[in-house]
Parts: structure tokens; sequence; C-alpha cells
């Protein structure tokens, strides 16, 4: 998808620096890729605490290949 964008120079060159990326759109896809994994991450760090396990749950009988 074609999209025009007014990047902060400042913040695209250290986009460069620490990617080691050559290209804007190389070094603006890592960034939106990383972005996107470390928001999933935190979604799933926020359900620490908040569900119930089931106490009589034998996950290794659920590993059983028979």
């Amino acid at each position: 998808m074609a999209t025009n964008l007014s990047l902060d120079p400042d913040l695209l060159e250290k986009a460069f620096q620490v990617s080691g990326e050559k290209s804007k759109k190389a070094a603006v896809t890592r960034a939106l890729k990383e972005f996107i994994a470390r928001q999933s991450q935190e979604q799933i760090l926020g359900l620490m605490g908040k569900l119930e396990w089931d106490p009589a749950f034998d996950y290794k009988t659920e590993r059983s290949r028979e």
C-alpha cells in the first residue's frame, strides 16, 4: 500500500542507526513489526493473575500420544 507520511527526521535517523536498515521503507516496516510484537507481548502479560487455572488439570495426560 502506497502511503505518504511526514516522518520526524531525527527519529528516522535514529531508526537507521539502531536497526542497521538502509531504506526508509525497511526501517518503518521493521519498526511497525517490532511495535506490534511488543504490544502483543504486553497484552499477554496483562493477563497475568487474571486467568483461573483448574488445579485438577493434569497437563501430562494431555501430552499423551495414545
